[in-house]
């Protein structure tokens, strides 16, 4: 049978994390096959010298290498993957309970074959700083239509391929392809995706969101992602 939905994760030095959200995956996966949507996971790994392939190995999932870097990852994983539909997700990102039968609705519904769609974001972390980065990233995606690569990214391959794919780039590449997508064309689901808070706990809070604000503001302002992704860390 056909897959209808590749779930792509770039990986590089991940085993601490996939397997937890593989773990997440897992009951969804079975409750799309059920429903007679096969899936396959796909593995687009940048070097890892940890024990990340094992994990995908062990499970069975679809490994392929890429050049280091997202953007040159997720369009690997995207070129290895068979489904009709792709699902882009981060290594340390599990979607919450729920999030087949959001996806599969989205996918089922007339015309979103030109339209792509993404999670809403969310932190394992408890305390104030969490709640108020998820607010200001909802609020970001409503002003703005451009929700991060932590947020999934749910679209027709058909799309995608129409809209060029993704870029090589080392950073932004979630920006870049979002603004092709286009505001009008992009949609928000309800399901939670929950993102580690490592790096957030590790510099501050302050600290990461002030530096992924100028990230973003000299993106959009023509500077060059390499240079971006020097001042990201």
């Amino acid at each position: 049978m056909p897959t209808a939905l590749s779930i792509v994760i770039p990986t590089l030095d991940a085993a601490d994390v996939l397997g937890a959200t593989l773990a997440a995956l897992a009951p969804g996966i079975e409750r799309l096959g059920a429903q007679g949507t096969p899936v396959e996971v796909v593995i687009a790994d940048g070097g890892s010298r940890d024990g990340t392939a094992d994990v995908a190995r062990r499970r069975g999932l679809r490994l392929t290498s890429a050049a280091q870097g997202r953007g040159r990852q997720l369009a690997a994983g995207a070129e290895a993957a068979s489904g009709a539909w792709l699902l882009f997700l981060h290594a340390d990102t599990r979607p919450a309970p729920g999030w087949a039968d959001e996806v599969s609705a989205f996918i089922a519904a007339p015309g979103n074959e030109g339209r792509a769609a993404c999670f809403r974001f969310a932190l394992d972390d408890r305390g104030a700083a969490p709640r108020l980065l998820e607010r200001l990233v909802a609020l970001r995606c409503r002003l703005f239509s451009l929700p991060y690569g932590d947020q999934g990214l749910l679209i027709q391959r058909g799309f995608y391929e129409a809209l060029g794919g993704f870029r090589p780039l080392p950073l932004m590449e979630d920006v870049d392809i979002a603004r092709r997508i286009g505001r009008r064309r992009l949609a928000y689901l309800s399901t939670p995706a929950v993102t580690s808070a490592v790096r957030y706990r590790r510099a501050g809070y302050g600290a990461r969101m002030l530096r992924n604000l100028c990230c973003l503001t000299l993106f959009s302002l023509g500077v060059r992602a390499e240079t971006v992704a020097r001042l990201y860390g």
